[in-house]
C-alpha cells in the first residue's frame, strides 16, 4: 500500500510518474515536527536494517551513519563523506516493523540513521516543502518493487552497451583512439567502446570537435564502428563564454542560461574557462540543448555520457573577489599574526562554494526559482534533456546515456557511473556494495571505473576489480590524466585481462537477460542476500555477497594479495569458476560457510539450486556473440527463461523476445 502526504509547497521534481491521492492526518510511523522546517522522527528496534539511499557512501544497511542529499562534486570518496554525485531520497525499513519512505525534496536533505542517536532515525530539512510517500507490503523486497512501479520503467541501454569500454583522461588525437583500438583487436581483448573524455573537443566546448585532431570525425566515427567499435563522447554542463561560439550566443539571446538576482547569466569556471550553464529545469531550455546531441549523432555517434552536472563550479567572480580580499589581508597581516589556516579555508573553498549556489535563478513555467532549492535535480534534466532529444531524433532507437549527477526519475533517461573512484581495495568494497542500492532507486545500468580513476591501480586490484566488473552493466576501464597508464595491455600478462573480459562476452547472454526482465518487471538485477533468505540471520548480515537476477550469487575476492575467500551459502549451490585456459569448473557445495580459491585471472560465481544459467562462446565483440548455440551450467533438470532481443530497437514487449532453455 502506498499513502502520500503533502507538506507545504512541493516542487514537482517528476520523479513520481503515478497519481496518487494525498492521504489525511499524519504517517503511521514516527512523528513529524514542522515547527523548524521538517523533521520526521522515528525510533527503530535494535536489529532493523535500513536500505536504499541508492549512490550512498558506506554500506549496505545504512544504519549508523548521517547521510546528505546535495549532489556534490567531491572526488575524495572517503568515510567521513556524506554527498556523493546524487541524491535518491528512498529508504526502507525492515524488522519490527517493515515500511519504506521516500522524500520527494529536490534540495538538502539529511538522513541521520541512528549516528546521533543509536535507536532514532531523523530526516529533516531546512524548509516543510515536500511529498511524502510511505510504503507498507510484505517484505523489504516487496516495497522496493512498489516504489520501482511508482517511478517508472528503468533506462534501457543498447546491447553494445553490455561489452567492455575502455576510457582514459588524456586521450586526445584520432591517433590516441586508433592505438586503443589497434592493441585490443591486436592482442584479441575484447571491445566495444572506446569513451572520449573532454580533449575531444574544441577548447571544452560541448558538441565541437578539435579539426586538427579528427580532420574527418565523421569518418573517423564509420572507421571505429567497422571494428564494431562504438566512440562515447562526453557532454559536461557549463557553455563555455566566446564569441562567435553558436550555442553560447544562441543561449545568451534566447534567455536559456541560468540568471542572477538582476538577470544578467550567471557565471562560473569550469574546464572551458568562464562559462553560463544551461537551465535545465526550464522546458524550452532543455529541448533547445538537447537538440544539439544531433551534432553528434549525425556523426554516427551512438551514446553520451554527461558529466560535471551537479553542476560542478570551480570558482565564480563572486568567489575570486572573495578569495583576493582575503589574500590581501593576509599580506597585510604581522607575520606572527598570520591566519593561515583561514586563507586556507577561503582558497579551498573556491570550489562548490555554498554561497555561489545561491547565486543564480531557473525559470520554471515563469516562475524563478533559485538554484539551491532545487540544486538536487540539475543534472537529472541534463540527462532528461538528452533523453527527450534522443526520442525526436531516432523514437525507434536505443542511445547510451549515462551521468554522474542524478536524482530519482533520472533512472528513466539513463544510467549512472559512480564518479571518480581511486585506485583502492576500499572502493572495490564500495562499488560492490553500492550496486543493490543503485538498483532499489531504479539506476540499473550502472558501474563504477575500474581499477580507479585517480591514484595508481596495481596489477591485482586491476583484475580483482575486473572480475567483479564483469558482472556490472556498465563495464569501463576509466583512469585519469597523470595516473599510471591502466589499460590492460600495459601490463605484464595481458592473457590474463584478456580472459576475464572474454567471461564477460561469455556471460553475456545471461546477464543481458536478467537486466532486461529487472527493466521490464520493475525488479532488481542486484539484490541483498537479505531479500532472497529474509529468514536466514546470517545471509541479513552479509554485504559482501550479493545475488544476481534469479539464478547466481556473487562473492567477489576484493582483498589485496589474496588467494581466495571465505563465503556463506545459505543453502547448496554450485560453485563455478572460469579458468584461465578457458574450461569451466562446477563443483557441488552443502549449505554452510567455505573457503573458496579463486586464482587472480580466474572469474567465480555460484549458481543456486535447481538453477541453469546461459552461456555462449566469447567474442571480440557483442555484434560478433553467437547465441544460437549456449551452453547451460547448473543443475540438472532445471530451465531458464531467456530474454533476448535485437538490441537496438524498443520492441520490448514482443513474446517472441523469450525462449525456454533446459538443462
Amino acid at each position: 500500500m502506498i499513502r502520500k502526504y503533502n507538506y507545504g509547497t512541493p516542487f514537482e521534481t517528476e520523479a513520481i510518474v503515478k497519481k496518487f491521492e494525498l492521504s489525511s492526518g499524519s504517517p503511521e510511523f514516527g512523528t513529524i515536527d514542522l515547527s523548524e522546517g521538517f523533521c520526521l522522527e522515528y525510533l527503530m528496534d535494535e536489529m532493523d536494517i535500513v536500505y536504499g539511499l541508492g549512490e550512498a557512501n558506506r554500506g549496505i544497511n545504512k544504519r549508523g551513519y548521517i547521510y546528505v542529499s546535495n549532489n556534490t562534486d567531491d572526488a575524495i570518496h572517503t568515510e567521513d563523506k556524506q554527498s556523493l554525485y546524487g541524491s535518491h531520497n528512498f529508504i526502507i525499513l525492515s524488522g519490527k516493523e517493515t515500511f519504506g519512505m521516500f522524500f520527494d525534496y529536490p534540495s538538502r536533505i539529511t538522513f541521520d540513521i541512528g549516528f546521533t542517536h543509536h535507536s532514532k532515525l531523523t530526516v529533516s530539512c531546512e524548509e516543510a516543502n515536500l511529498s511524502l510517500y510511505v510504503i507498507t507490503g510484505d517484505s523489504a523486497y516487496d516495497i522496493v518493487k512498489q516504489f520501482r512501479s511508482m517511478i517508472g520503467r528503468s533506462y534501457i541501454p543498447p546491447k553494445f552497451a553490455f561489452g567492455f569500454g575502455q576510457s582514459r583522461w588524456g586521450y586526445a588525437t584520432k591517433e590516441d583512439f586508433e592505438k586503443v583500438a589497434r592493441e585490443h583487436r591486436e592482442q584479441h581483448i575484447p571491445l566495444d567502446m572506446i569513451y572520449m573524455d573532454i580533449d575531444y573537443m574544441d577548447s571544452y566546448k560541448d558538441f565541437s570537435v578539435n579539426e586538427d585532431n579528427f580532420p574527418d570525425f565523421k569518418a573517423f566515427i564509420s572507421e571505429m564502428k567497422q571494428q564494431n567499435i562504438r566512440m562515447i563522447p562526453i557532454i559536461d554542463a557549463g557553455v563555455k563564454i566566446e564569441k562567435d561560439y553558436d550555442i553560447y550566443e544562441e543561449g545568451v539571446e534566447k534567455g536559456f542560461f541560468c540568471k542572477k538576482e538582476d538577470g544578467s547569466e550567471f557565471t562560473a569556471a569550469v574546464w572551458p574557462g568562464y562559462t553560463h550553464m544551461p537551465d535545465f529545469l526550464n522546458q524550452e531550455a532543455r529541448t533547445w540543448f538537447g537538440d544539439k546531441y544531433r551534432f553528434l549523432t549525425e556523426q554516427g555517434v551512438e551514446g553520451f555520457w554527461n558529466d560535471m552536472n551537479e553542476p560542478a563550479l570551480f570558482h565564480t567572480p563572486e568567489g575570486l573577489k572573495r578569495a583576493k580580499e582575503a589574500a590581501r589581508e593576509f599580506i597585510q597581516e604581522e607575520d606572527e599574526k598570520c591566519s593561515v589556516w583561514g586563507l586556507n579555508s577561503v582558497l579551498g573553498g573556491l570550489a562548490n562554494n555554498p554561497e555561489d549556489y545561491k547565486n543564480f535563478y531557473h525559470n520554471i513555467d515563469g516562475q524563478r526559482v533559485r538554484h539551491d532549492k532545487v540544486h538536487n535535480l540539475y543534472g537529472y534534466n541534463m540527462t532528461r534533456a538528452a533523453g527527450e532529444a534522443f526520442e525526436r531524433i531516432d523514437p525507434d532507437k536505443r542511445f547510451l546515456m549515462f551521468s554522474r549527477s542524478s536524482y530519482i526519475g533520472m533512472h528513466r533517461y539513463g544510467g549512472i557511473w559512480t564518479g571518480d573512484n581511486k585506485s583502492w581495495w576500499s572502493h572495490l568494497l564500495l562499488n560492490i556494495k553500492m550496486m543493490p542500492s543503485l538498483n532499489m532507486c531504479g539506476f540499473l545500468y550502472s558501474g563504477a571505473d575500474i581499477g580507479g580513476f585517480s591514484e595508481n591501480a596495481s596489477r591485482d586490484l586491476l583484475l580483482r576489480w575486473l572480475a567483479f566488473g564483469v558482472f556490472t552493466p556498465l563495464m569501463r576501464n576509466h583512469s585519469a590524466a597523470g595516473t599510471r597508464e591502466q589499460e590492460f595491455y600495459q601490463f605484464e600478462g595481458a592473457e590474463d585481462f584478456r580472459h576475464i573480459i572474454g567471461v564477460r562476452y561469455r556471460l553475456i547472454p545471461y546477464l543481458y537477460s536478467e537486466f532486461m526482465k529487472a527493466a521490464l518487471q520493475d525488479d532488481l538485477y542486484f539484490k541483498p542476500m537479505a531479500f532472497e533468505y529474509p529468514e536466514d540471520k546470517i545471509a541479513t548480515q552479509i554485504e559482501d555477497q550479493l545475488m544476481l537476477g534469479n539464478e547466481i550469487m556473487l562473492a567477489p575476492v576484493y582483498t589485496q594479495n589474496a588467494t581466495g575467500r571465505f563465503v556463506y551459502l545459505p543453502e547448496e549451490m554450485i560453485f563455478v569458476t572460469f579458468k584461465s585456459d578457458g574450461s569451466i569448473e562446477e563443483k557441488r557445495m552443502e549449505k554452510g560457510s567455505h573457503f573458496i580459491p579463486v586464482s587472480l585471472n580466474e572469474v567465480s560465481l555460484f549458481i543456486r539450486k535447481g538453477k541453469c544459467i546461459p552461456v555462449c562462446q566469447t567474442a571480440e565483440s557483442v555484434d560478433e556473440l553467437d547465441t544460437t548455440k549456449l551452453t547451460m551450467l547448473g543443475y540438472e533438470n532445471s530451465e531458464y527463461l531467456l530474454y533476448e532481443d535485437d538490441g537496438v530497437h524498443k520492441d520490448y514487449e514482443n513474446p517472441g523476445n523469450y525462449q525456454e532453455m533446459k538443462k
